[in-house]
């Protein structure tokens, strides 16, 4: 199977979806979540599946989708959302519902040519568009090492980054990094004995760090934001499942205020700016037999939002 999505059947009745209304897919991947939102759209219903990766676009191509008069799939990055579905005559404010499954996918992640783990030894590409110019080797033989310590601290939360990035820099003044095996021996030398979990724990920050800044990940997950929520209509639902914490706090800031820092913001007259009525004051987590079930759930955090208007009237900030 290319990929069983988390919370499959909470992200879909979320939607509410409604058997004639548009929604929007913005992570196909091996099309769990569309399929289950097309079973629910009757005659005039239109899904919109959106996807960067080639193999996604192939899956895209079978049934239930392929010949399907209510559903179409665009291969971009979720960031570029309203530009595309405008191309399709889809309208700010007329879209029913927006689910988007973060992070890469299992298919992805088991597949060695593709980089993204540390268990296959592989080209170290790491891009979820191989179209993209810069793998995660030309981050690692280009960058400089504070550049590196902040890509390691920032979006991996390793503890030893400065360690990490000089031991980088060293490796690639004899040899330029090419392969995930590379980046493992650099990880090794860094761990000071660190073995078993706690070794599986570090690597999984390393190549997680170096996966976001490749795919410019979080820059991508705010555009698309900004996007959908343009795009909803008012009652419309914004369905969300993230699996590190950079992600979910971003998702959760938005919901909350409307950007990504979570800061209130107000109109000349003080009134409080938040499109999005906030559904799921805690994360949706999965249930202990989806995770025996699919161990690669266990992180997901599923978070809703309704849009609403973006004022509310005599709520002042000050």
């Amino acid at each position: 199977m290319y990929h069983v999505p988390a919370l499959m059947t909470e992200a879909v009745e979320a939607l509410q979806v409604r058997p004639s209304g548009v929604y929007v897919d913005a992570t196909f991947g091996g099309g769990g979540h569309a399929r289950a939102i097309l079973a629910r759209l009757g005659e005039g219903g239109r899904l919109f599946a959106f996807d960067q990766d080639e193999q996604a676009e192939a899956n895209a191509q079978q049934a239930p989708f392929a010949g399907h008069a209510g559903f179409q799939f665009i291969r971009a990055n979720f960031r570029h959302l309203k530009r595309h579905l405008r191309a399709w005559g889809v309208l700010p404010g007329s879209v029913d519902g927006i689910l988007a499954d973060l992070g890469v996918s299992s298919h992805q992640l088991d597949t060695a040519e593709r980089g993204f783990s540390f268990r296959f030894d592989g080209p170290l590409d790491m891009r979820m568009n191989p179209g993209e110019e810069r793998t995660a080797a030309d981050w690692l033989n280009d960058s400089p090492e504070a550049a590196l310590q902040d890509l390691f601290s920032r979006y991996g939360e390793v503890r030893n980054a400065r360690t990490l990035a000089r031991a980088c820099v060293q490796f690639r003044q004899s040899a330029p990094f090419r392969t995930t095996g590379d980046l493992v021996q650099v990880c090794d030398q860094a761990l000071q004995g660190l073995r078993g979990a706690d070794r599986a724990r570090y690597l999984a920050q390393v190549f997680q760090a170096l996966r976001i800044a490749v795919n410019d990940e979080l820059g991508a997950l705010e555009d698309f934001l900004r996007d959908a929520t343009e795009m909803l209509r008012l009652s419309g639902r914004l369905v969300v499942i993230s699996y590190h914490s950079l992600e979910d706090r971003i998702v959760k800031n938005w919901l909350k205020a409307g950007n990504a820092s979570g800061t209130p913001e107000s109109d000349f007259y003080g009134n409080l700016r938040r499109p999005f009525e906030v559904v799921t004051r805690k994360p949706i987590e999965p249930n202990e037999a989806e995770i025996q079930q699919n161990p690669r759930a266990r992180s997901a955090k599923l978070r809703i939002g309704e849009k609403r208007e973006s004022e509310l009237p005599g709520q002042s900030i000050g």
